[in-house]
């Protein structure tokens, strides 16, 4: 509870400036998830000697940290997060899974080298991490991007996903798939990046921050066609006032074959943090019973 409260209070802070809340709504810079560092656990999650590790993958350095027994369960952050940001899925699933958590490409300790970051080539990244830890198959929790991340693994790396829980995902970046002042404000926080660029500014890495906010503005562009192919049963998760609009997670629910759907009432985009243990619990029960899709029609029609 006291994790709680400080980190309230640390929102609290962010929310003075409307732009700082937006950037926070979406996670949209490292520099706005680094004001989460004034969150503490009892273990330092994202900056933990005895757990962190660097793997060579891909061509570039990824940095993971490891928590927990039994099976495995990766977690993935969102756009401009880090390992911290999922702090309160680790301290809650390690008691009973086996948690990987890491930095993706261009984010927290990991490497960047490239010029431009695709969620492709960062859920290749994984898919590689995985192989680097001799993992056939693991249960994966994606949130925001992260849970772009998860569909792309389910898509491409099938027999590597055993189970996914997707939290607040989108296929396009598009007014069809997020609601309009997410992608106007991108749009304008694009140009700002831009100029301050052009200025020579050095109060933050403004080109890394444009590879984050490429990613939000003309990524993903997942075919709808490729849901059909994810074999793992699949948690599909978003806040009913989220940025994704509720019926592009209607849809990406209905195309995935063995899927279910949560929108949580009263909640947001942020809640993996904003009201974690609700999203925790929910998450858990999902993995810890076997997939099922009963109909109700079922109950009328014997």
């Amino acid at each position: 509870m006291h994790n709680h409260i400080s980190f309230v209070k640390t929102v609290t802070r962010m929310l003075f400036s409307r732009a700082i809340a937006i950037l926070f709504l979406l996670g949209f810079l490292s520099e706005s998830f680094a004001q989460f560092q004034d969150l503490k656990f009892s273990i330092p999650y994202g900056n933990n000697p005895s757990a962190g590790k660097f793997a060579q993958l891909n061509g570039m350095n990824m940095y993971f940290e490891e928590y927990g027994k039994g099976q495995p369960l990766l977690l993935i952050h969102g756009n401009g997060g880090n390992i911290l940001t999922m702090g309160y899925q680790v301290d809650y699933f390690s008691k009973n899974y086996r948690c990987i958590v890491a930095d993706s490409r261009g984010h927290g300790k990991s490497g960047l080298n490239t010029s431009r970051l695709t969620y492709e080539q960062m859920a290749r990244d994984w898919a590689a991490l995985m192989d680097h830890l001799k993992l056939d198959s693991a249960l994966v929790v994606g949130w925001s991007d992260g849970g772009i991340l998860g569909l792309l693994l389910a898509i491409h790396h099938p027999r590597k996903v055993k189970m996914l829980a997707i939290m607040g995902a989108n296929l396009q970046p598009d007014t069809s798939a997020v609601y309009p002042w997410a992608v106007d404000w991108v749009a304008s926080l694009d140009k700002l990046i831009d100029s301050m660029i052009m200025r020579g500014d050095t109060a933050q890495n403004w080109k890394l921050t444009k590879q984050h906010v490429d990613l939000l503005g003309k990524q993903p562009n997942i075919p709808w066609s490729d849901l059909k192919k994810i074999n793992a049963p699949t948690l599909v998760l978003a806040g009913d006032r989220d940025v994704i609009r509720e019926e592009h997670t209607v849809k990406i629910y209905q195309q995935i074959p063995k899927s279910q759907l949560c929108i949580f009432p009263g909640e947001t985009h942020m809640i993996p943090v904003s009201n974690a243990e609700l999203f925790n619990k929910t998450v858990e029960k999902f993995f810890a019973k076997p997939f099922s899709r009963p109909d109700t029609k079922d109950f009328f029609l014997r």
